[in-house]
Parts: C-alpha cells; structure tokens; sequence
C-alpha cells in the first residue's frame, strides 16, 4: 500500500523526498521547484483570487498548490469561452496559467522556501456547478473537505490501484470530478499524477500496451467504445475504470465489461455534495452505495446527505429522488428539478429558456430533453417573435435554428444546444393552462415537413417539401412500409397556402373537388408542392409532384366572404 502523503502537508513532504516519482518523467524534486515558482510569481502579485487553467495535470497541480502557499485562493473557470471569462473578470483578481494574459510561472528559481503546512480552512479552490449552461453557480470548497473527499477514495478504492499502475484520463481536473481523481487523490496517496488528458479511443488502446493503468472517464466516453479497435492490451493492464458525471446505462456498463475486461466503478455526487456513492453495475445493478463516511436517508423521497465533504455537519437535501434497497443503499428515480444532465453537463433548463427568451426572434420558450439515438439531447420549443415569424417565411427552419444556435453559443456549451427545434404558433397546454414535458415532446412529433419557397407571387407558389420519417403522418401509416395519407397531403396544401397566398380563413372551407392520388409518397422523398389560388373561384388548386411524376392533385373549394353557413 501506498504511503499516505496527504494535501496539507503534500509540498513539504514531497520536497524531502527528491526522487519520488510524481508524474510521467517528473520526480519530486522537478515537481517541487515548479510549485516554487508558481508560489513566487503569486506571492509577486497583487491579489487574493486568481482564475487558473493549465491543460497539463502536472503543471496545474504545480499552480495550484504554488497558488495556495502563497495565501491565494484559487478559481477553476469550467471553460474558457469568452463569456465566461468576462464574467470571471468581476470576482477574481487576476487570470493565470494558460488564460488570456494570464500570469506565468517566475523564470528564475527563487530564494529556497521554508515549505510550511497548509491551513486546512485558508486553502481554498471554487469550482462552478452550471458553467456556460446558465448564470454559473460559484461553490467555495476548503481544503479540509477535499482531504476528506481523497481520504475515502482511497479507503474505498486503493487496493484497487497497484503501486506501477499509469492513471489513464478522459476528463479535465477543471472540474471537481478530475481535480479529485486525477490530481488530488495521486498526489495524497503517493500515486503518480494523470498523464495529459487522451481525446479519442485509440489513444486508450495506446497506453494500455505500456503496462499495468487504470482509466478516470465519463459515460459519454464509455458509451462510444468502438468494438473494431483491438481492445487485447487493454484488457490484460487495465485494473479499474472509474466513471461519473452520471449514470452509465446498463448496455454500456456491459459492453465497457467486454472491451475494457472491468466493470466501471461508477461515482455518484455532485460539485455541491461531493461524492456520495458508487456502484458497479455487474456486481450491484441500480443499487449505489455511500462512500465511507457518508450518511443518508430520505426526506419526502428526496435524498439527503451529511458527509466531510459538505462545509457544515448540516444535512444537505439533493434534487434527486431515491428508493432505499437492500444492504444499506438506494437506488436514484429521476431529478425533482429542472437541471439534468447532457454528456455530463449540467444543464439548466430554466436558464436555457431564459437565454432563448432574450432573442428578439422568441416569444415564448421552452426546453425538453428527448431521448435519441445519440443519447439524450434537449428540444426547444419555440414560439415566434413576430421578427421571428419574417425569419421563418423567409428562410425557413433552418434559418432559424441556426439563428437561435449562434445566439446561445458564446455562453452555452456546445453539447448543451438544443438539437431538436419546434416552432409552433402557440405553446402547447391542457385544461389548466398547464405546459406538460409530453406536450412539449410531442412537438417534435412533427406535422409539417421541411419547407422550402421555390417561388412565391400573389396568386401561384411553389415550395419544396423534404418529407422525412420523423413526421408525425407516419405514425400507424405503416410501420413495415409506411407511407404519407392523403389526408395529410391535403392538410399540407391548405396549410401551406395560408403562408404563402390570400387564402381565406379555415373555417370558410366548402368542398373538396377533383382529388386524385396518383402514386404513394414515401419517407425519404422530396416533393414539390405547387399552388394556385383561384379568387374569382374561391378555390386552391393543388399539386404534389417529384421526379417521379405527379403524387397528387386537387381543388379546395371555400365560402365567399358573405356566403351562409
């Protein structure tokens, strides 16, 4: 078993052993001399608060305890998008390590330093909950409860690691997640810290030919493990998989089992509580169990939590419903509130919708999160602005989307943008004046295809409709091999007209004459729907055609203004 070093006392203790290895070609010694000079260019400074970003693990652990023997408190921005550093520049003194003008380690070593313990309470790291998702959440954590938080990681899990074993990561120490598990906890138990962050699969497979690693990742990682790569050395050196950020689904837990030769041990918490629980699905299905020294229970089927790694002894009441289940843990069923989740990414629902609402092209909005084939990924339900309605005529769908996309980018992460978008006339809602989560699901559900104006003048129009299988006309039409309902193309051509033409009001409709349906229309194709409103006649002809020659034709016949009902 490793020798417990621990944080407080991480620089002193290192610092009297020269040649432990502490990173990837980096002894004590280099490690050390590197924290030293972080700690002079701080101590050189102006300032308490200081925003750091380092990519490498090592570098940022140099920073941040050079940071903290320097009496500064350190602030760990969640991205570097320019958003969210204009709102840093209010509440820090200063950027440092790889941020825009940020400061720089001294070039010269400095005078010998009489490495002293830190203050378990002076130390001090703010990590953000939300980040670009929304107004960024600021939480303050002492060093006291990071040692904690490392202490029963490694009572949970040490035996797990050997002595040689090259920690593997997918994720950034940016977050709480990765600063516990990639640089805290190795440097507390005497581990080596990560090696720089891999970005794609195959540098996995790389690293575990070198020899014995366990591997920090995520479930969006872990859901993508392509089973064509050769996964042989990994399995053979791989002694743990750790995940978090949420819950893995049960097929990928399986299938990492497979491809990687180790269940993941799967973390349960949150920045606010730290961790909480952990479970592996092969061995524990839904079952999570808390980590040493936490306590649990239940509080009107809200999980509750008390544990070191919260600033108070206070119980701290989570947004996340549970279930108790045999030997002493729980099972989680679903969020109470409106944050939830997006390839680890917190999001705020509400927040979202508020940034949409500021557009001038939004009336009313409103997100939901969908399941795809991709995982989960979040809709927004729109309702026009009046400038948002001229977008839409004009340039359609997708002009839109992708005016609302380039409005949320400088503050919303990319993996929170919605990838689904309505844009009905009115919010959905029931009897109460209520806007339930199926009603907004159901938009997506859509009645209209893809619309394309070909031409428009005031008496003929031309639009060319993309007709996927994601309408709403195919559902029960059929599902071996479903086709488009003339009904609904005859839906369409009303609609459609009340866009382009002066057509009178719905509620003036006669007749139909003339329908014919000459060939079926299908998912996939795309067909051109071509108008012409007829006043003296009060009637709309029709015509469906492709490639493929005609699909439809038709007359809808309406009441003169005066007319008798």
């Amino acid at each position: 078993m490793k020798e417990w070093i621990g944080l407080n006392a991480a620089i002193p203790r290192l610092a009297a052993s020269p040649h432990r290895k502490v990173g990837q070609g980096l002894n004590a010694e280099c490690f050390v001399a590197s924290a030293a000079r972080w700690q002079h260019a701080f101590s050189s400074h102006a300032g308490e608060r200081w925003a750091l970003w380092e990519d490498d693990p090592a570098d940022f652990a140099a920073a941040l305890f050079g940071a903290w023997h320097a009496g500064v408190s350190v602030v760990l921005p969640g991205d570097a998008k320019q958003a969210t550093l204009s709102a840093l520049c209010e509440v820090v003194d200063g950027f440092a390590g790889g941020l825009p003008g940020g400061l720089r380690p001294s070039v010269t070593p400095p005078s010998p330093i009489s490495w002293e313990p830190l203050s378990p309470v002076q130390a001090q790291v703010t990590l953000f909950t939300s980040g670009s998702t929304g107004d960024p959440v600021a939480l303050l954590k002492q060093l006291a409860q990071l040692e904690a938080e490392v202490q029963a990681l490694e009572t949970a899990f040490g035996q797990r690691l050997p002595a040689d074993s090259l920690l593997l990561t997918t994720v950034s120490h940016q977050h709480i997640y990765g600063l516990l598990f990639c640089v805290l906890w190795p440097l507390a138990s005497g581990r080596t810290l990560a090696a720089p962050r891999l970005s794609y699969h195959d540098d996995i497979v790389r690293a575990c030919a070198a020899g014995p690693a366990h591997l920090v990742s995520s479930p969006a990682h872990l859901r993508r493990l392509p089973p064509e790569l050769d996964w042989s050395d990994t399995r053979r050196h791989l002694g743990a998989v750790f995940s978090s950020g949420g819950a893995l689904p049960p097929e990928a837990a399986a299938n990492a089992l497979e491809l990687l030769g180790q269940s993941p041990v799967e973390v349960y918490g949150s920045s606010e509580t730290g961790g909480i629980a952990w479970r592996q699905a092969d061995r524990h299905g839904a079952r999570w169990t808390p980590l040493p020294g936490v306590e649990w229970r239940l509080d009107d089927g809200l999980l509750s939590v008390r544990s070191p790694h919260l600033p108070t002894t206070d119980w701290y009441r989570c947004a996340d419903r549970a279930e108790s289940t045999d030997q002493g843990g729980f099972a989680l069923a679903g969020r109470a509130d409106r944050i939830v989740k997006i390839e680890e990414k917190r999001v705020s629902l509400s927040l979202l919708e508020r940034e949409l609402a500021a557009s001038p092209l939004v009336h009313e909005a409103r997100a939901v999160v969908l399941d795809l084939v991709i995982g989960q990924r979040l809709g927004a339900v729109i309702v026009p602005s009046d400038a948002g309605r001229v977008l839409l005529a004009g340039g359609g769908r997708a002009a839109m989307a992708s005016a609302l996309r380039q409005a949320l980018s400088p503050s919303v992460d990319a993996l929170a943008l919605p990838r689904r978008w309505a844009f009905p006339e009115a919010m959905p809602c029931n009897a109460q004046g209520k806007t339930t989560d199926q009603m907004l699901r159901n938009q997506f559900r859509r009645l209209l295809p893809d619309v394309r104006w070909l031409s428009r003048a005031p008496t003929r129009a031309v639009a060319a409709l993309a007709v996927d299988a994601g309408l709403a006309a195919f559902d029960g039409h059929f599902s071996q091999t479903p086709i488009l309902p003339g009904v609904v193309q005859v839906e369409w051509a009303a609609r459609l007209a009340a866009q382009a033409l002066p057509v009178p009001d719905p509620s003036r409709f006669l007749r139909l004459d003339g329908l014919k349906f000459l060939q079926i229309v299908r998912p996939g194709c795309e067909v051109r729907l071509e108008l012409e409103w007829q006043a003296e006649k009060q009637t709309l002809v029709f015509t469906l055609v492709s490639d493929a020659g005609r699909h439809a034709t038709g007359r809808i016949v309406y009441r003169g203004e005066n007319a008798e009902v």
